[in-house]
Protein backbone atom coordinates (compact mmCIF):
# COMPACT_ATOMS: atom_id res chain seq x y z
CA UNK A 1 0.00 0.00 0.00
CA UNK A 2 2.91 2.41 0.90
CA UNK A 3 6.21 2.82 -0.39
CA UNK A 4 9.36 2.25 0.97
CA UNK A 5 9.85 5.78 0.85
CA UNK A 6 7.00 6.56 2.89
CA UNK A 7 7.75 3.42 5.51
CA UNK A 8 11.27 5.53 5.62
CA UNK A 9 9.62 8.86 6.84
CA UNK A 10 6.90 7.12 9.05
CA UNK A 11 9.40 5.60 10.81
CA UNK A 12 12.11 7.54 11.36
CA UNK A 13 10.68 11.16 10.38
CA UNK A 14 12.88 13.72 9.84
CA UNK A 15 12.63 16.94 11.91
CA UNK A 16 9.68 16.58 13.98
CA UNK A 17 10.57 18.21 17.04
CA UNK A 18 8.91 21.65 18.75
CA UNK A 19 11.41 24.49 17.88
CA UNK A 20 11.78 26.92 20.46
CA UNK A 21 12.95 29.84 18.93
CA UNK A 22 10.82 29.79 15.68
CA UNK A 23 10.83 33.28 12.91
CA UNK A 24 7.38 31.27 11.45
CA UNK A 25 4.80 29.18 12.21
CA UNK A 26 1.60 27.90 10.58
CA UNK A 27 -0.89 25.07 10.99
CA UNK A 28 -2.93 23.66 8.38
CA UNK A 29 -5.57 20.66 9.42
CA UNK A 30 -8.52 18.40 7.83
CA UNK A 31 -11.41 18.38 9.48
CA UNK A 32 -12.48 15.50 7.43
CA UNK A 33 -9.86 13.13 9.10
CA UNK A 34 -8.66 14.55 11.85
CA UNK A 35 -4.84 15.13 10.57
CA UNK A 36 -3.10 18.90 11.97
CA UNK A 37 0.02 20.25 11.23
CA UNK A 38 2.17 22.68 13.21
CA UNK A 39 5.35 23.95 10.81
CA UNK A 40 8.10 25.81 12.76
CA UNK A 41 10.50 27.97 10.36
CA UNK A 42 13.60 29.71 11.68
CA UNK A 43 15.11 31.99 8.63
CA UNK A 44 18.62 33.37 8.19
CA UNK A 45 19.09 35.86 4.80
CA UNK A 46 16.04 34.67 3.09
CA UNK A 47 17.05 30.76 3.71
CA UNK A 48 14.86 28.26 5.48
CA UNK A 49 18.09 27.35 7.82
CA UNK A 50 16.04 24.99 10.09
CA UNK A 51 12.34 23.84 9.97
CA UNK A 52 10.76 21.32 12.22
CA UNK A 53 6.96 20.16 12.52
CA UNK A 54 4.74 18.39 14.64
CA UNK A 55 1.83 16.74 13.56
CA UNK A 56 -1.48 14.40 14.44
CA UNK A 57 -2.07 11.80 12.22
CA UNK A 58 -1.57 8.92 9.46
CA UNK A 59 1.37 7.33 8.56
CA UNK A 60 0.63 9.23 5.55
CA UNK A 61 0.56 12.39 7.68
CA UNK A 62 3.66 12.16 9.10
CA UNK A 63 5.68 10.68 6.34
CA UNK A 64 4.01 13.99 4.43
CA UNK A 65 5.16 16.31 6.72
CA UNK A 66 8.47 15.16 7.01
CA UNK A 67 8.78 14.67 3.49
CA UNK A 68 7.63 18.82 3.28
CA UNK A 69 11.00 20.00 5.43
CA UNK A 70 13.17 17.89 3.78
CA UNK A 71 12.58 19.89 0.50
CA UNK A 72 12.03 22.83 2.55
CA UNK A 73 15.18 22.80 4.44
CA UNK A 74 18.12 25.44 2.64
CA UNK A 75 16.19 26.67 0.35
CA UNK A 76 15.11 30.16 -0.34
CA UNK A 77 11.78 31.43 0.50
CA UNK A 78 10.49 31.81 -3.02
CA UNK A 79 11.93 28.21 -3.86
CA UNK A 80 10.44 27.00 -0.97
CA UNK A 81 6.68 28.51 -2.03
CA UNK A 82 7.38 26.83 -4.94
CA UNK A 83 7.32 23.14 -3.72
CA UNK A 84 3.73 21.69 -4.41
CA UNK A 85 1.76 18.65 -2.83
CA UNK A 86 2.99 16.92 -6.12
CA UNK A 87 6.58 17.16 -5.19
CA UNK A 88 5.53 15.98 -1.90
CA UNK A 89 4.18 12.76 -3.23
CA UNK A 90 6.58 12.52 -6.10
CA UNK A 91 9.59 12.77 -3.41
CA UNK A 92 7.92 9.97 -1.47
CA UNK A 93 7.53 7.75 -4.56
CA UNK A 94 4.10 8.12 -4.62
CA UNK A 95 0.66 7.96 -2.04
CA UNK A 96 -2.44 6.02 -2.23
CA UNK A 97 -5.43 8.24 -3.98
CA UNK A 98 -7.13 8.34 -0.45
CA UNK A 99 -4.01 9.53 1.03
CA UNK A 100 -2.82 12.30 -1.37
CA UNK A 101 -4.96 15.01 0.66
CA UNK A 102 -1.75 14.75 3.54
CA UNK A 103 0.91 16.21 1.07
CA UNK A 104 -1.60 18.84 0.74
CA UNK A 105 -1.84 19.72 4.15
CA UNK A 106 2.20 19.77 4.47
CA UNK A 107 2.50 22.05 2.10
CA UNK A 108 -0.18 23.94 3.20
CA UNK A 109 1.15 24.45 6.65
CA UNK A 110 4.91 25.00 5.18
CA UNK A 111 3.08 27.98 3.56
CA UNK A 112 1.45 29.37 6.38
CA UNK A 113 4.80 29.28 8.49
CA UNK A 114 6.22 31.52 5.56
CA UNK A 115 3.28 34.03 5.54
CA UNK A 116 3.68 34.21 9.40
CA UNK A 117 7.16 34.76 9.06
CA UNK A 118 6.47 37.57 6.35
CA UNK A 119 4.08 39.26 8.55
CA UNK A 120 6.47 39.58 11.60
CA UNK A 121 9.36 40.65 9.22
CA UNK A 122 6.95 42.99 7.76
CA UNK A 123 5.88 44.41 10.94
CA UNK A 124 9.45 44.60 12.47
CA UNK A 125 10.78 46.58 9.39
CA UNK A 126 8.07 49.05 9.63
CA UNK A 127 8.32 49.27 13.39
CA UNK A 128 12.39 50.11 12.58
CA UNK A 129 11.55 53.05 10.68
CA UNK A 130 9.25 54.00 12.70
CA UNK A 131 11.86 53.98 15.37
CA UNK A 132 14.63 55.57 13.14
CA UNK A 133 12.47 58.30 12.26
CA UNK A 134 11.82 59.72 15.91
CA UNK A 135 15.40 59.67 16.72
CA UNK A 136 15.44 61.58 13.59
CA UNK A 137 12.99 64.24 15.49
CA UNK A 138 15.17 64.35 18.46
Amino acid sequence: MYSDTVMEHFISPRNIFIMSDPDGVGMAGEPGCGDTFKMFIQVQGETIANISFLVFGCCAAIACGSMTTVLAKGKTIGEALKITEQNVVDALDGLPEAKQHCSNLGVSALRAAIEDYRGKEGKESADRRIDASAAEKR
